[in-house]
């Protein structure tokens, strides 16, 4: 039996009278969640100069992305538990601190090491914002359709802040160093402390279990191990003692994490919501979602910028379609489904995900933007948007009040594992291709072309076209660089081929997954919530 300790009615939460005051919160929360979200869309696009100023390899580049990732989605699960305990609106603001705080020591960072460990570190504080800006919203919108509506919007918020990233990331890198990528959020930050606690009111949970400390340990544990296997196999080799250690490691110890966490009276994370398919199903969906975005703005930064040369203002504008069709899917999905029900709209957001996913593997060196890449985008994006409106919906609709805050958790928590993968799994498919094709004819060339340091570099990453594009060789080796130029760039896309492919069937068998074994009726809301409290 789980132990709780319980908190008078008056503290569960402070509804908010009027429809305009409603409107002002979720505007506020959507605010937060855009800090959350902007970060690592506009870090993104930093990832080049990153990676040139530092002299880092794909590996590094995915440790800037996955350290984030990692700590935010290892402690999602315990701050919203702590939000739940202590007030939700309490615990974001402690995040917003936290986040403007590390920011700054990110734009301070002077090497990859730095950088790394302010990226972890605005995880964890992220980790406190993100579950309380869903649980929030579940409190204070009461009303069905409006709860949709504010679900819509908080989704829709992160279309706005894949759009607005890359070309703010962009215009800050045309005038700024890559530092000012983190310099943009602590204002940010401020106004948003500033706004949430004038404008957004507390919540508790009547009810709140104690903290599953070992459970914690476990899983971040667990995951941190299962990702650097997954990072770092194309260094030390797939099969190596290494990656095989370390991995079958990380799986035993989430055997171990899920074993505990089906045996201990006050879990991190409550099993008991996985039988529910109203639940498990769209957060599965969910997880494969953003597992195969994740994986897709991590290599589309490389292929922008990396393959087509842009410069990173260029990247931002190519990269609006995606964002836009996010924006504009989420939404429309989301009251789609409040009349034909959430599964026929997940499974035909999968569906287009997967058509994306594929036809950007079928992308080479030669091919159009418009004619190739555009509709590429455009596809994926509105499946990204189509799938996570209703999947979310469906999610926190079938929990009641009190487990809003351990709802918003989970389902914060299977995105961020499902994108932490893709940026570790697709990356390292593509590290590896690169790697074995480029080394031989990097060994190849003159030191009158390339010295040592940048022989390891060009060997790393396709983003060392950048530089060698600016270094002054004698003409007559001008058409073997540009040769060399192609092949690199040739050996990237046949990697993002492969990427690709595994992606879009991931994509697809969720997509039978859902269709086969998630109810196609509309959800009625008062009888999920009354087989829930009979389970328990």
């Amino acid at each position: 039996m789980t132990h709780t300790t319980e908190i008078p009615p008056e503290a569960r939460r402070s509804p908010i009278g009027s429809r305009s005051g409603r409107c002002i919160a979720l505007a506020v929360i959507c605010l937060a969640e855009l800090l959350v979200v902007l970060d690592n869309t506009i870090v993104n696009v930093a990832l080049p100069s990153i990676g040139v100023e530092l002299r880092t390899n794909v590996s590094g580049l995915q440790w800037v992305v996955d350290a984030y990732t990692l700590t935010f989605a290892g402690l999602l699960l315990a701050f919203g538990n702590l939000g739940d305990r202590h007030g939700r609106r309490k615990i974001m603001i402690v995040g917003l601190i936290g986040v403007g705080v590390m920011s700054v020591a990110g734009a301070m960072s002077g090497s990859l090491e730095q950088v790394i460990a302010a990226r972890a570190a605005m995880g964890i504080f992220a980790a406190a914002v993100f579950p309380a800006t869903l649980a929030l919203i579940i409190n204070i919108f009461d009303d069905s359709r409006e709860r949709a509506l504010a679900i819509a919007a908080w989704t829709a918020m992160a279309g706005f802040a894949i759009a607005i990233g890359p070309m703010s990331g962009g215009w800050l890198l045309e005038h700024f160093s890559w530092h000012s990528v983190f310099w943009i959020n602590v204002p940010v930050a401020a106004v948003a402390v500033l706004a949430v606690l004038r404008w957004v009111p507390e919540s508790k949970s009547s009810k709140v279990s104690g903290v599953d400390t070992l459970g914690i340990v476990l899983s971040i544990t667990g995951i941190t191990l299962l990702v650097w296997a997954i990072i770092e196999a194309p260094r030390y080799g797939w099969l190596s003692s290494t990656t095989l250690g370390v991995g079958i490691g990380a799986v035993a110890i989430l055997i171990g994490f899920v074993a505990w966490e089906l045996h201990t009276a006050s879990p991190i994370l409550d099993m008991r919501l996985f039988r529910n398919r109203r639940f498990a199903l769209p957060a599965l969906a969910i997880a494969i979602a953003y597992f195969s975005m994740f994986g897709f703005l991590f290599l589309i930064t490389q292929y922008f910028q990396g393959v087509r040369e842009y410069t990173p203002f260029e990247f931002g504008v190519a990269s609006l379609p995606f964002a836009v069709s996010v924006a504009v899917g989420a939404p429309v999905a989301t009251l789609l489904a409040q009349r034909i029900g959430s599964t026929a709209v997940i499974v035909t957001g999968l569906l287009l995900t997967g058509l994306g996913l594929f036809l950007g593997g079928l992308v080479d060196v030669n091919s159009s933007y418009v004619i190739d890449v555009l509709p590429s985008m455009v596809f994926m994006a509105l499946g990204l948007g189509i799938v996570q409106g209703p999947a979310t919906e469906s999610i926190m609709s079938s929990l009641p009040l009190d487990e809003a805050g351990a709802g918003s958790a989970v389902n914060d928590t299977t995105r961020e594992i499902g994108g932490t993968l893709g940026v570790a799994v697709l990356g390292s498919i593509v590290a590896s291709y690169y790697s074995s094709k480029v080394s031989p004819l990097i060994d190849q060339v003159p030191a009158a072309m390339m010295s040592d340091d940048e022989k390891g570099f060009a060997k790393a990453s396709v983003l060392s076209v950048l530089e060698m594009r600016e270094r002054e060789v004698p003409q007559i080796l001008d058409a073997s660089r540009e040769t060399l130029i192609i092949s690199m760039k040739s050996a990237v896309l046949e990697g993002s081929h492969t990427a690709s492919l595994v992606a879009t069937g991931s994509v697809l068998i969720c997509a039978v997954v859902v269709a086969v074994f998630l109810p196609w009726a509309p959800a009625d809301h008062d009888s999920v919530l009354l087989a829930w409290r009979k389970k328990d």
